[in-house]
């Protein structure tokens, strides 16, 4: 049997900055001061600085000269290329996945998820049930390559979703969750395509109006 590996200190780090950032604990713009890092989590400054790069290499941080490293802003242009670039590999994995994956597994999948996101009893566990769910897309949709191109936005799709989690009416999408859920039931992509997209359509206006409101 294999040995269970443990988490080596920058993995700790990094998860733990990468899930506050994601989950606006670290709030958008806040300087990461390494000193001051290095005091709250009690270990040294060469860790912290590796975890630090590897936010930078997912754009959750970034660094500016003379003044160091900050947690990413967005404005409505960043948003909506997020959004975009996003959807066209969602799509992509969809496509994919309906024509390699095991339908019989996805459809599960995709219910337990829905279920979840129904059940929900915290914006945070809506959030994971969505991202759970359109993971199983790109599980089934045998391309590593789409995969990996995925997971190089996936933080910043994360931290859309939970400031959309913020918005009045975050969990109000169980009927766009529902199509896609039907539209793999009858193996129509196109179906769940258009789910995918009317939910991320209602999402982008309110995600841009908490922006303005937390300017």
């Amino acid at each position: 049997m294999a040995r269970i590996k443990k988490a080596s200190l920058v993995d700790q780090i990094y998860s733990r900055l990468r899930e506050d950032i994601i989950t606006l604990k670290i709030p958008m713009g806040t300087r990461l001061n390494v000193n001051e890092l290095q005091s709250e989590l009690g270990v040294s400054c060469t860790p912290i600085r590796e975890a630090v790069n590897r936010l930078q290499q997912e754009e959750l941080v970034i660094y500016e000269n003379n003044v160091g490293a900050r947690v990413l802003t967005l404005d409505e242009h960043d948003v909506r290329e997020i959004h975009e670039l996003a959807l066209t590999l969602q799509q992509a994995a969809v496509q994919l996945s309906m024509k390699n994956g095991n339908l019989d597994e996805m459809l599960d999948a995709v219910e337990e998820q829905l279920d979840r996101y129904k059940s929900a009893r915290s914006p945070r566990e809506g959030v994971k049930a969505v991202h759970n769910l359109i993971g199983v897309f790109y599980h089934h949709c045998g391309n590593r390559r789409l995969d990996r191109s995925m997971v190089a936005i996936q933080g910043q799709m994360l931290l859309l979703r939970h400031i959309y989690a913020e918005c009045p009416g975050w969990s109000g999408h169980a009927a766009e969750l529902t199509a896609l859920r039907d539209g793999v039931e009858d193996e129509d992509a196109r179906a769940v395509c258009a789910a995918l997209q009317s939910y991320m359509e209602q999402s982008t206006p309110a995600i841009l109006k908490w922006l303005k409101d937390h300017e």
